[in-house]
């Protein structure tokens, strides 16, 4: 039914398509899985430029991945955010050496989700499977004029689409023409491959419906303890910024405490404000203590690295 469709995805993918990513060239199914999962919330350019090399160079294996330290693996991290990645990632190679390649099975895998799973399965064993990221499912809502489409709506679609003679590509392809012709603001309608069957390419911004998002605005008072020139950091529990070390958070600084300043870090869902005051103990009250350098090996989140850089800035 698509085939001369799926003729001018394979030809436009070949012309124009972002071939020399690096994980585009190889059949490890690891550094595919490591691509995909880095790629989540975070753009291709950031991945390529700073994190996906040297993570690779450092963890050459699912194996040594799973043998490293888990503060080891966030420090490779850090900066990339969305932590729980991270220790998912970490997580999945301490249970298996080498990823499944049936997508049930990799849908059981720690933060392997129903579109991960079908990535992994579509370029690492070229199975012909679809997958559903946020460019695909933007392109899928303007070739059906969907404005409020169901996750079953779309993945039905997107399986009655598939190449299933060349996943590999095809799959590839649709994310790079989501990246670079179909647009969410101003889509290039007028050299897309898909131009012949979209149905919303007269208005194709109506198409999915955008929805508004409010970012709210927390605040914190965050203590520097200071015993001995050591600084005093606490590693977090908890779902957010889990496992990384930070400076506490409290109610109500302590009445000696310093005020220092503030700083502000944007994440995708709130925006944080921080004031930072320094208290001096004559008695270490914490566990862990740390000079500067130190705290420059330790995985420590961007909030905190803002946190430290005032601090050097007032001493």
């Amino acid at each position: 039914m698509y085939r001369k469709t799926h003729q001018t995805i394979q030809e436009w993918y070949q012309q124009s398509g972002r071939l020399d990513l690096p994980w585009r060239n190889t059949d490890e199914a690891y550094y595919i899985y490591l691509s995909e999962v880095m790629l989540q919330q975070t753009q291709v350019k950031t991945v390529l430029e700073r994190y996906y090399i040297p993570f690779i160079e450092r963890f050459p294996s699912l194996k040594s991945l799973g043998e490293a330290p888990l503060d080891d693996v966030l420090k490779m991290w850090e900066g990339l955010g969305y932590y729980n990645r991270a220790k998912n990632l970490h997580k999945t190679a301490t249970l298996v050496d080498e990823l499944p390649s049936d997508i049930e099975e990799l849908i059981k895998l720690p933060g392997i989700g129903k579109n991960t799973a079908h990535a992994v399965a579509a370029f690492a064993f070229h199975q012909p499977v679809p997958i559903m990221e946020a460019n695909v499912k933007r392109i899928l809502c303007r070739l059906h004029q969907l404005i409020k489409p169901t996750e079953k709506r779309l993945w039905e679609i997107a399986y009655d689409l598939v190449d299933k003679v060349n996943p590999f590509d095809y799959n590839q392809a649709m994310m790079d023409i989501g990246a670079t012709i179909c647009l969410p603001r101003n889509p290039k309608c007028e050299i897309c491959p898909l131009s012949d069957i979209c149905k919303g390419k007269e208005e194709p911004e109506r198409y999915p419906e955008k929805k508004k998002r409010m970012v709210p605005t927390r605040e914190q008072n965050i203590l520097i303890r200071i015993y001995e020139d050591k600084l005093s950091l606490t590693q977090r529990e908890g779902k957010f910024l889990h496992g990384l070390w930070g400076f506490e958070s409290v109610k109500i600084p302590e009445c000696a405490s310093e005020y220092l300043g503030e700083v502000t870090h944007v994440y995708t869902h709130f925006k944080l404000n921080c004031k930072v005051y320094l208290y001096y103990e004559h008695t270490p009250e914490h566990s862990d203590y740390f000079s500067v350098d130190e705290i420059q090996k330790l995985a420590i989140s961007k909030v905190d690295e803002k946190i430290v850089k005032l601090f050097l800035a007032t001493m």
